[in-house]
């Protein structure tokens, strides 16, 4: 039962990923942590590790997620490779960082920083201008500081979370005057260096640690769980692929921001 309920959130976070750029992780990690709570008790070892647990699984099946949905943006012309190979290696150096930072963090505290992180970037796209105006379609490209600097801090917050990065890289990329579909697109394959160093970081740096989880982890990422958060997120790409570019402009954006306070949501009832 718990992993059909994953493979359905699964699908979920499949749409998410090829509609808003969301990697999965903003709906992956809060159900996964509630699932473990649920099932194992807040106080058994895996309880205990739960966030970890669910931001490592999350960073782990968005490898494929992200995957998938950059290939159906390749496919539908909605992508501007030249803007985000900059990016890219920054990002993978600022995830190592992130992921290494977070296994060392009480879980308690992960939590609360996934809370304010989402609390910040809802207001920031309420507030700012820039996020909610029609883009042009074409981003402004950056100076190479500001590539180093905005790739850095993507990549680290992101592992740290285990969210993807898009709730930084689709606002920058709109107040750059990218439109929410290429916004949206972008975002899936700047994801993809942060998904796989951060995967491995929370493999590898918490090997030993996590060896009491039991059965079925690689350090913190739950296989299983990964399994049917994956296998739901391609059967979720699939059928959201065919709305690609055709939400109006100003609804995505809005849409966007509602789904963060619905995630954010859930993470204060957890």
């Amino acid at each position: 039962m718990v992993y059909l309920l994953l493979l359905g959130f699964g699908v979920l976070a499949g749409c998410t990923t090829v509609l808003f750029g969301f990697g999965g992780g903003f709906v992956a990690v809060p159900v996964l942590y509630s699932v473990l709570l649920a099932t194992h008790g807040p106080n058994s070892v895996v309880g205990q590790s739960a966030m970890h647990i669910a931001v490592a699984s999350s960073t782990c099946a968005m490898i494929f997620g992200a995957s998938l949905a950059t290939l159906r943006h390749r496919k539908a012309g909605t992508l501007q490779w030249a803007q985000v190979q900059s990016l890219m290696v920054y990002i993978a150096v600022g995830a190592a960082l992130g992921a290494a930072a977070a296994v060392r963090l009480g879980g308690a505290w992960l939590r609360w920083a996934f809370i304010a992180y989402l609390a910040v970037t809802i207001l920031d796209c309420l507030l700012r201008d820039g996020f909610r105006k029609q883009g042009e379609g074409r981003m402004a490209p950056m100076g190479a500081g500001q590539t180093a600097g905005a790739g850095l801090a993507i990549g680290a917050i992101a592992a740290f979370l285990g969210v993807g990065g898009s709730v930084m890289t689709v606002p920058l990329m709109r107040r750059r005057g990218a439109s929410m579909t290429a916004a949206t697109a972008m975002a899936n394959p700047l994801s993809l260096p942060m998904a796989i160093v951060g995967t491995l970081a929370y493999i590898v740096l918490a090997w030993h640690g996590a060896a009491a989880l039991g059965p079925g982890y690689a350090g913190f990422v739950d296989l299983r769980a990964c399994a049917a958060l994956v296998l739901g997120s391609w059967a979720g790409i699939r059928l959201a692929s065919r709305w690609i570019g055709r939400i109006p402009d100003s609804v995505h954006a809005y849409a966007f921001i509602a789904l963060l306070c619905l995630v954010l949501g859930v993470m204060l009832l957890a």
